[in-house]
């Protein structure tokens, strides 16, 4: 098998604010995997809490297509992802790249889509969040005209003006609302009496209210919720599950953070035997990326995946939503098309 690949800077249609400061831009990787004349598609994108750059990314892909030169069989999925995962510590995104590219050069080999090699029920997809940033009354209620065709809208919030945002909103709709904090409050009575004011304002659920490293708040937290809490920068990967389970009711699964494909159906088979709820989420990606975390989105219970609405300048024809509801077609792999 050959690997290649080549850097690429992908650009928000608008600057996007989030809890720790905000970005205009973010960078992207994007990789090919070729085995006998087939190739499969994959994308490393970079967000900077995960520390990794296009010299880490592609430094580990170096070594990475070296390593998948070697092997003959693409579809030893189990040996080929446990041997680029232990060529080198973290690199979660590098590592997804080689995933979601392998993912999709057997989807085409075999003629059939990832959601089929995934045992999915294509029907069974979630509507998708669309995502609002941290900004001004005014600025927000423009976002939400762009928003109308979605169902479920998702709220980033710090800790700073969060009861102005939400009041926005709900002066213009009652649409549903996931709750992003990114870790921003800061204290846990502080993020109980959120929760508290939030519960009658049709809110889902509330993710990552406190910093990662505080699990006994966490824990103390989880008790006294009265909404359902997501674990996101609190799991990355798979053995990270379980010790988590006692302070959130859900995870937030993005293929940059666990590895890829390969671990996040894992990643969703264990949350399941913990009685924890499943969101699919996503980076700053392409629809390389996002449509591969589409491929798993019918064994979850909600989606952010509005991430190709948000970039300028797509590389890929992939994932579809129909009226917010993720539909995914019937090309083989991740199902995505290389535009010219």
């Amino acid at each position: 098998m050959i690997l290649t690949y080549k850097p690429e800077v992908i650009f928000f249609k608008r600057p996007f604010k989030i809890a720790h400061g905000v970005r205009s831009s973010t960078d992207i990787v994007l990789t090919q995997l070729e085995y006998d004349g087939t190739i499969g598609f994959g994308e490393a994108s970079m967000p900077p809490y995960l520390s990794e750059t296009h010299k880490t990314v592609l430094d580990f892909l170096s070594k990475a297509a070296k390593l998948l030169s070697e092997f003959k069989n693409p579809f030893d999925i189990e040996t080929i992802i446990k041997a680029i995962d232990e060529l080198a510590p973290d690199n979660t995104a590098a590592k997804a790249s080689v995933d979601i590219a392998l993912h999709d050069l057997i989807g085409k080999l075999k003629n059939k889509s990832c959601w089929q090699l995934f045992n999915c029920e294509k029907e069974r997809t979630p509507f998708t969040t669309y995502t609002l940033g941290i900004d001004e009354p005014e600025i927000i209620k423009q976002k939400l005209i762009e928003a109308n065709s979605f169902k479920t809208l998702k709220v980033k919030l710090n800790g700073e003006n969060d009861k102005l945002i939400i009041s926005t909103i709900r002066s213009i709709t009652n649409i549903p609302i996931a709750v992003d904090v990114n870790q921003g409050w800061k204290d846990k009575h502080q993020a109980l009496e959120m929760i508290n004011w939030l519960h009658d304002k049709n809110v889902l659920f509330v993710e990552q209210p406190l910093p990662k490293e505080n699990i006994d708040d966490s824990n103390w937290l989880y008790e006294r919720s009265s909404l359902p809490l997501f674990a996101d920068e609190s799991v990355q990967r798979f053995v990270d599950i379980d010790k988590i389970k006692d302070c959130f009711h859900g995870i937030n699964i993005k293929l940059m953070k666990c590895t890829g494909l390969h671990e996040a159906s894992k990643m969703i088979s264990s949350a399941r035997q913990l009685n924890l709820k499943i969101l699919i989420g996503c980076m700053t990606e392409t629809s390389c990326a996002v449509s591969a975390a589409a491929q798993l989105s019918p064994l979850a219970d909600q989606a952010d995946l509005d991430a190709p609405l948000l970039i300028k300048n797509n590389f890929f024809d992939g994932i579809e939503f129909i009226n917010g509801k993720i539909t995914l077609s019937e090309l083989p792999g991740i199902g995505v098309i290389q535009k010219g």
